[in-house]
């Protein structure tokens, strides 16, 4: 029997649940899940059929691989900590700002501690060391998916007509003014309104944003300022000014079209980093619409994806909690 058999047939039916799964609703988690599983296999498929032709060059790729995966884990660690001190520059010293800072040190960290515990050789910090180091493995693991199915999902184009488009809310700077990233939510969503009329079709856009702390307007009426000034006429936005938070965002805008069209079909607008998120509390919240990504600073990506990373791993707690906690009690027999 061919080696490579196995692993392929295991990468096609990955591929194959991927697909099905995908097709009857991209915005599931899941999918990544499917997808990660898929490329790995496919990767063992090629490894096994480089190992029936020269099993010498499978042997220097694999060890190759394994050299590079500690590699990449320095690589990784310089590169957020290069990443963080530019967060502080550029965008101050709020906590949301020192996410990849305080990942690329915690990696550095733990490569210390695991090499002082394995100098030590006691069993009970053996034990935390194995805990830990199985909890970020798992967290990991579950980055990777997440990132994956990120970009994919960010680059996938909705073809359906159009009733609405909505775009996010994102705070405003001195109480009024419309920052950069919400601009850019606002550009790329009057970009695709501006399409759908050049189709003959007639959307209506709309502002989703409350009024928060510090804020002397609701954000939704700001976004309305921006595009009006850029020529968008008033009539063709509505505004949804009663959310404070992304779910309420996606909550109130499909009510409000909702009673606009009871069939009605849009697509919703955010940053790039917050396009995976936003889709899933869309499905939750049964908005009927995908999610599209306005860019973002190379430098704010990082540290805006680990935030979302971290969110969406809070909106899972009890499941992540249990995987942890038998982690931990996995580590502790194995050192009893």
């Amino acid at each position: 029997m061919n080696p490579a058999l196995l692993p392929l047939a295991a990468a096609v039916f990955c591929f194959a649940v991927f697909l099905v799964s995908f097709l009857l609703d991209r915005r599931k988690l899941r999918n990544g899940f499917y997808l990660f599983f898929a490329l790995a296999f496919s990767g063992l498929t090629l490894l096994a059929l480089l190992a029936s032709i020269s099993p010498e060059a499978a042997a220097f790729v694999a060890l190759g691989l394994f050299a590079l995966f500690p590699l990449t884990i320095v690589v990784l660690a310089v590169f957020l900590i290069g990443n963080g001190v530019t967060m502080l520059r550029r965008e101050g010293r709020r906590p949301a700002n020192l996410l990849s800072l305080a990942a690329g040190v915690g990696i550095v960290a733990l490569i210390v501690f695991d090499f002082v515990v394995g100098q030590l050789g006691w069993a009970p910090l053996e034990a935390v060391r194995d805990s830990v180091n199985g909890i970020v493995a798992y967290l990991a693991f579950l980055f990777v998916c997440f990132l994956l199915y990120a970009l994919v999902y960010g680059r996938i184009r909705t073809r359906r007509p159009l009733d609405f488009v909505v775009v996010l809310g994102s705070g405003l700077l001195g109480g009024r003014t419309v920052p950069p990233l919400l601009a850019a939510r606002l550009d790329r969503g009057r970009r695709v309104l501006d399409a759908e009329c050049r189709k003959g079709r007639e959307p209506l856009l709309v502002t989703s944003g409350g009024q928060g702390p510090g804020e002397d307007v609701p954000e939704s009426h700001a976004m309305a300022d921006y595009l009006a000034g850029r020529g968008l006429p008033r009539e063709r936005i509505l505004l949804e000014d009663r959310s404070r938070t992304t779910r309420e965002n996606l909550t109130f805008s499909a009510c409000l079209m909702r009673e606009r069209r009871a069939d009605y079909r849009c697509v919703v607008v955010t940053n790039n980093f917050h396009v995976l998120r936003a889709a899933l509390l869309a499905r939750k919240t049964k908005l009927n619409g995908q999610v599209i990504g306005a860019p973002t600073a190379w430098y704010f990506w990082p540290s805006a994806t680990l935030r979302e990373f971290a969110a969406i791993i809070v909106d899972h707690k009890v499941l992540n909690g249990i995987v942890g906690a038998m982690i931990v009690l996995a580590s502790v027999l194995k050192a009893v």
